[in-house]
């Protein structure tokens, strides 16, 4: 089998942490995603994935985070399953294949090249899918997407890359353009974009992270009709008993100081322009 030669730097790079987390995760006696198709393109790269920083004990904490989201997806999916999903910045995220919503359109978007990679690299979901080439702070590629249903926007990973007014336009961009919908993404505290250099991916890769958000009003305020569903905290999302043991105490040990356990969020907000 030909293996694929992987060049990415900087921001990009770290797409294959989670990639090769999810890939990790699927090998466990109890995976939490079983993501095979990861899996399969792991072993189709030619890269050194030691570069991570991740290995199978510590996928759990990357597959925790995704599950929360997808789970967060189904929920919007099954109420609502003429819709449109926006995966934004998603690298070579297999949350489509994951989730497979048979009615809805599904929007995949990312820089040009990532989207040659995943052509490459992933098999073509079934459905009415879409892949758009395009930076995610453009403003442009908005507009090859209709606006005629209810919105379902994911974004993993994304928001601390982004500078606090490229992340702030792109939030105001999507629910002003839509009639409705919700916002699913991670984000880090202040604090957390202070201390990046202890993330391995971050700092191997030699990104740099930008926008911290330390309070859901933060962004209700973009829109009108923004409202806070949930803002779970990274080390309360479900299944942390699945963390290896060393995990499990450094969670606790981050639980029980203030604000420390506020450096990772899971944020799900609810918009309407009725």
């Amino acid at each position: 089998m030909d293996r694929e030669k992987i060049t990415l730097t900087g921001t990009q790079e770290t797409m294959l942490a989670t990639l090769y987390g999810r890939a990790l995760d699927s090998a466990l006696p109890r995976p939490v995603l079983g993501d095979t198709v990861s899996a399969e393109a792991v072993r189709r790269i030619d890269y050194d994935f030691r570069k991570t920083g991740i290995t199978a004990s510590r996928s759990v904490s990357v597959t925790l985070r995704a599950k929360t989201l997808d789970d967060w997806a189904r929920q919007f999916l099954a109420a609502t399953p003429e819709c449109t999903v926006l995966h934004l910045a998603c690298g070579l995220d297999t949350r489509v294949h994951r989730l497979a919503p048979p009615s809805a359109r599904w929007f995949d978007v990312d820089f040009p090249d990532v989207v040659e990679l995943r052509e490459r690299l992933l098999p073509t979901p079934p459905g009415d899918y879409t892949m758009i080439g395009s930076s995610v702070t453009e403003a442009a590629w908005l507009e090859r997407v209709p606006d005629d249903r209810p919105v379902l926007v994911v974004f993993e990973g994304l928001s601390m890359y982004l500078r606090e007014e490229e992340g702030t336009q792109l939030i105001r961009r999507v629910t002003e353009r839509f009639p409705s919908g919700e916002l699913l993404f991670d984000c880090f505290s202040s604090l957390g974009i202070r201390t990046q250099k202890m993330i391995p991916a971050v700092r191997n890769s030699g990104s740099t992270l930008h926008w911290g958000i330390d309070d859901p009003r933060q962004i209700e305020r973009l829109h009108p009709g923004l409202t806070c569903v949930d803002a779970l905290r990274s080390v309360d999302v479900p299944g942390t008993e699945l963390l290896s043991l060393p995990s499990r105490i450094g969670m606790r040990l981050f639980s029980a100081i203030p604000v420390l356990r506020d450096m990772g969020r899971m944020m799900r907000f609810r918009f309407t322009n009725a």
